[in-house]
């Protein structure tokens, strides 16, 4: 199993590979920005992951997110799940499910920290006041166009859906979906191992990242 993580643990450190695997995260979304995170996150070390998502995968995921062209139908979570168990042997526990207000204590219920990648500001607003009212540490991955932020819950706010109709339909680069999956990791690891909370913005067209003041 050491192995798995052989060069996160020379560069981190094999105690910090042991503390990443016993903390709960909490995943709202498995599209672009959640499937991508979860696979990052387990890859380096975290082995006590859930998933929210009820969506099925659709020809155009393939270009941005973690499924391929004959998981088409079949539901995120589930194709996820057995994603991970290929990769790192980790058992994702998945809710398959629409977030809403009747349900979000149930999930949360495990969490030591909630990971919010959903494209829409209703989930959005359930996670965000959920958690701050429970205290539960969230950290909130957004993106449109050539933008994206990474922010905690702290300093967070919901902003307005940016199209009319499926707000599935926005601009997306595969980019920037990397450079956000990775600035969002690391804000994950800096605060699981050192208590230490940093946000950060992610401008694709200048290929600049900002550690912003909390």
């Amino acid at each position: 199993m050491t192995n798995i993580y052989l060069h996160e643990a020379i560069y981190r450190g094999p105690e910090a590979i042991k503390k990443l695997g016993q903390i709960q995260i909490t995943l709202c979304g498995a599209g672009a920005l959640g499937s991508l995170l979860a696979d990052n996150l387990a890859r380096q070390g975290a082995r006590q992951l859930a998933v929210i998502d009820f969506d099925r995968i659709e020809q155009h995921n393939a270009g941005t997110q973690l499924y391929g062209q004959s998981d088409v139908g079949a539901k995120k979570v589930d194709v996820l799940k057995a994603q991970l168990f290929r990769s790192v042997g980790i058992e994702l526990t998945v809710y398959d499910r629409r977030l809403d207000d009747r349900n979000v204590k149930r999930f949360f219920r495990k969490a030591d920290l909630v990971v919010d990648t959903f494209d829409n500001s209703v989930s959005r607003r359930i996670v965000t006041d959920f958690c701050r009212e429970q205290r539960i540490e969230c950290l909130h991955l957004g993106m449109n166009a050539d933008y994206g932020e990474v922010r905690w819950n702290d300093v967070y706010r919901v902003p307005q859906d940016v199209v009319e109709g499926d707000v599935c339909d926005y601009p997306l680069a595969r980019n920037l979906i990397l450079l956000l999956v990775a600035a969002g990791c690391e804000a994950i690891l800096r605060y699981t191992l050192e208590n230490e909370k940093e946000n950060y913005s992610v401008t694709l067209r200048d290929l600049k990242i900002n550690s912003e003041p909390f």
